[in-house]
């Protein structure tokens, strides 16, 4: 029998929605802050999946211009029906309460690659939109309802309103359609039509270690719903020995062949090495990763409710393939040699989308060039361009020239999570105006520069920089010619670079690995870099 191997996504953002489109199956997921928006995956098989877009690839569509890290994209839905795609998302602006602001827009294309339409406005009411096609023709809007009085829990159900397409907004009456369950925090809602009911499936319990997945099913769209007497129908909660954690937030699809399969929200902790060995489970692991999409096999019991094929609710890393052909893709070039017009799919840029006034791979033909901008802990005017790290076994190796006169201007390698944690190995220039290489780490906001481990490189043109990580460990290392390399300073936690930690505001992205350049001088310098590689590597 073949078996899936999950995370089937390892690496990239959940909030997974899943379309079926003939033989084909698309994937779309969180980008949070990074840009462009939304990380579509396409597979034929639920077993090889790949990048293939990222539809929101224009400011018109996704202005996050000073967000705050983990905002932006949230819970995308992908639909298609009457010969095009159907994307609803959420471009979360702010998170600090009361309340929230999260406006809901559409988008429509013809395929998958688009062109993708200028966005329509539909609410604002809260987040994790989703729209639903009925066989009948009409078309219904549901998100969860967020309040911020402190008068009942802030999740306050999920609420129905109908959309109309001709007018492009929401009509008719709002309906408040479901509360969930006792475990609250109820998001992320998706509905089904099969056999006359109409199926409300629903996150719950918050989308860390808590984190499950409900449903609840009605007659008529408007409700009322009743509660799976079975819920939660996933979830990974206390239960320790499980290699998937945080399972939950989940959709559904049905094969060409009859069976039924969930994509969902997963984590695969690792152990932080400066915890002590006292503390729960869930106080000393951590997922640098962050959430990442697995998917799990489905039946239909005879009561008419959904459930996992082997039982009970544990979210497996095996499971039984679709009865389908093998559909594998070729394998991803490691190396990015920035020759072409464009770079590999992914890459990503944060919160805006890239400009040649700052990022170019013309005016060095054969490089690309960053100008330098803010630093690193900025919410505007990044110039870093960085993709996610995927493996907890894996290595960036970059070549750069950059020539700085003065210490407020900086390039080379960094391991981000986001602006209060990160690892930065990078070249300056000292008060005496002379290079060097040397690493500055932020750890939820406490800045250090560990200038003990300085190396000088002046009259150096062509310097390689590298970053290993062997999780729950880092190590940067650097290179005068690309074959001989010396490690540069001590091997790192890199733990910080989770979801996990607290104290520095929402957290739900992962970690990645990439280029960047500052000049807080203000003179825009600019560094080259000839090619960048990441890939997997043994521990």
């Amino acid at each position: 029998m073949k078996k899936i191997i999950n995370p089937i996504l390892p690496g990239f953002n959940p909030d997974p929605s899943i379309c079926r489109v003939g033989d084909d199956y698309y994937i779309a997921t969180s980008t949070f802050e990074w840009f462009p928006g939304v990380q579509v995956h396409h597979s034929k098989d639920l077993i090889h999946w790949k990048l293939v877009a990222h539809p929101l690839d224009r400011r018109s569509q996704l202005d996050m211009n000073g967000c705050a890290s983990s905002c932006g994209i949230w819970a995308p839905c992908l639909s298609y029906a009457e010969g095009q795609f159907w994307l609803i998302y959420t471009n979360m602006r702010s998170v600090t309460g009361p309340w929230l602001s999260t406006p809901n827009y559409l988008v429509t294309a013809p395929s998958i690659e688009g062109p993708w339409s200028e966005p329509v406005y539909m609410n604002a009411s809260g987040f994790d939109p989703s729209l639903f096609h009925d066989d009948d023709g009409r078309k219904w809007f549901v998100n969860m309802l967020f309040d911020g009085s402190g008068r009942r829990h802030c999740f306050a159900g999920i609420v129905l309103q109908e959309y109309d397409h001709a007018q492009k907004k929401l009509v008719g009456p709002i309906k408040n359609i479901w509360g969930g369950t006792p475990l609250k925090v109820t998001e992320g809602p998706h509905l089904y039509k099969r056999e006359g009911w109409y199926y409300l499936m629903c996150a719950e319990g918050g989308t860390d270690w808590t984190h499950a997945e409900s449903i609840a099913r009605s007659r008529n769209i408007a409700g009322p719903y009743e509660s799976n007497p079975a819920n939660p129908i996933l979830t990974s909660y206390n239960k320790t020995h499980l290699p998937l954690h945080r399972a939950g937030h989940a959709s559904l699809v049905e094969t060409q062949t009859g069976e039924w399969y969930m994509p969902h929200l997963c984590g695969r902790p690792v152990e932080n090495p400066g915890a002590s060995r006292s503390l729960p489970f869930y106080d000393r692991n951590k997922c640098i990763m962050g959430r990442e999409t697995a998917i799990q096999k489905i039946v239909w019991g005879d009561d008419g409710w959904p459930r996992l094929a082997w039982g009970g609710n544990d979210p497996r890393l095996e499971v039984d393939a679709p009865n389908l052909p093998e559909r594998p893709w070729p394998a991803e070039p490691i190396r990015e040699d920035f020759d072409g017009p464009a770079w590999s799919i992914h890459f990503q840029t944060l919160r805006e989308p890239a400009d040649e006034s700052w990022i170019s791979l013309t005016e060095r033909p054969g490089w690309l060039r960053l100008r330098g901008r803010h630093w690193l802990s900025s919410f505007f005017d990044q110039s870093l361009l960085v993709r996610r790290v995927q493996a907890f076994d894996c290595r960036a190796t970059t070549c750069m020239e950059f020539e700085p006169t003065n210490i407020q201007q900086m390039a080379g390698l960094v391991a981000y999570y986001n602006y209060s944690d990160f690892l930065y190995l990078r070249g300056t220039a000292n008060d005496d105006g002379k290079k060097s290489l040397g690493i500055i780490v932020s750890d939820q906001k406490r800045y250090r520069e560990l200038s003990e481990y300085d190396v000088p490189v002046d009259g150096i043109k062509r310097i390689y920089l590298r970053a290993q990580i062997n999780a729950p460990w880092l190590q940067f290392s650097w290179s005068k010619d690309g074959g001989n390399w010396t490690d540069i300073g001590p091997k790192m936690n890199c733990t910080n670079l989770s979801d996990e930690i607290s104290g520095t505001g929402s957290r739900f992205t992962g970690a990645f690995l990439g280029i960047c350049c500052q000049d807080m001088s203000g003179q825009f310098i600019e560094a080259d870099f000839d090619w960048f590689e990441y890939g997997e590597v043994e521990s």
